[in-house]
This record gives C-alpha cells, structure tokens and sequence, in this order.
C-alpha cells in the first residue's frame, strides 16, 4: 500500500459539516422553525466558502483539478463494466459530475429557501415546489452518492470514506493511479 496526501482539512471539514447539518435540516428539523433557515443559511455560506476555495485552495480541491467530462466519465464507467482498477488520487470523473450536481442543487434548495421567507414569493407555491424538489433530488443524490463511494470502495480496495476522514488515501500495490 501507498499513502497519498488527498484532501486537506477545510475539504474535510466542509464535507461532513454539510453532511450534517443537510441531514439535520432534512431528517430532523421542522422546515417552519427559525433553526431550518439558520441551518440553511449556513449550508450556504458553507457553500460560498467551498466555492472559493475551489479556485483558491489546495491542488486537489481546485476545481480546475476535477472538470467533469464527458469523455473522463464514459472512461470511468468503461473501467468499471471491464473490471478495471484505475485509482484517481483526487475526485474521479463520475464524483467530479456528483460533487458540481450536489453543489447546483444546494445552492438551489438555499435559493427557493430563502425565496419562500421574502414578501415577493411568499406564499406563491412553485417556490415551495421547487424547494421540496430540489430538496428530493438532493436525497436521491445523496443516497447515490454514498452507495457509489461504498462500490468504489469495494471494487478498487480504497478506503473512501476513510480517506475523506483522513485525507490520505491508501492505494494497494499494483494499481493503476492518475494523478
């Protein structure tokens, strides 16, 4: 095995502080109260931070680093149908597609959220609509997402989510890596 330095810590932490609070907001909270909007707002704000730091951050937290391509997606899912192991040390083609989807769709949820609470829209219901759809199209999101990282886990031998914890990843000996 070999450890590679991955995700630096402000990835880290804005990963699994969206992790939580989506899932607060989503699971937990009534969507009326005041500490939905908070939250909200946060996921936002944490959102922006993330979009910054997309451009001015670590080198595997550019976005310059992972554009989504059409082409690098096709290859990663030819790699998986023919049983190939190719480990990319930073977001593969297909996460890269997940990570910009996610990003669109929170920024949208905050958005029609903060729509619903101005006297303009208040009460018009395709703002509630549409909140509740991208709300939906985040979970269904989500749930892909976590059941891919686990494939991917699985079927490459690297630990994913440890990874995202960590920020190193472990690749095993003989795997082929792009960088």
């Amino acid at each position: 095995m070999s450890d590679h330095k991955v995700w630096d810590p402000f990835v880290r932490l804005f990963h699994w502080s969206v992790v939580a609070l989506f899932a607060a907001n989503a699971l937990f909270l009534d969507p009326e109260s005041a500490l939905h909007r908070w939250i909200g707002y946060a996921v936002l704000g944490l959102v922006a931070a993330r979009l910054v730091w997309g451009v001015i951050g670590t080198r595997k937290a550019r976005f310059a680093s992972f554009p989504p391509t059409v082409s690098g997606a096709v290859d990663q899912i030819s790699d998986i149908a023919n049983g190939r192991r190719r480990i990319h040390l930073g977001h593969t083609p297909l996460g890269a597609l997940m990570i910009y989807n996610i990003l669109v769709t929170l920024i949208a949820i905050g958005l029609t959220g903060y729509m619903m609470t101005t006297n303009a829209f208040w009460g018009i219901e395709w703002v509630k609509e549409a909140h509740e759809a991208f709300v939906t199209w985040a979970e269904i999101s989500v749930v892909v997402h976590v059941a891919a990282v686990l494939w991917e886990s699985r079927r490459t031998g690297v630990n994913l989510p440890r990874a995202m914890i960590t920020g190193v990843k472990s690749v095993p000996d003989g795997v082929k890596v792009d960088a």
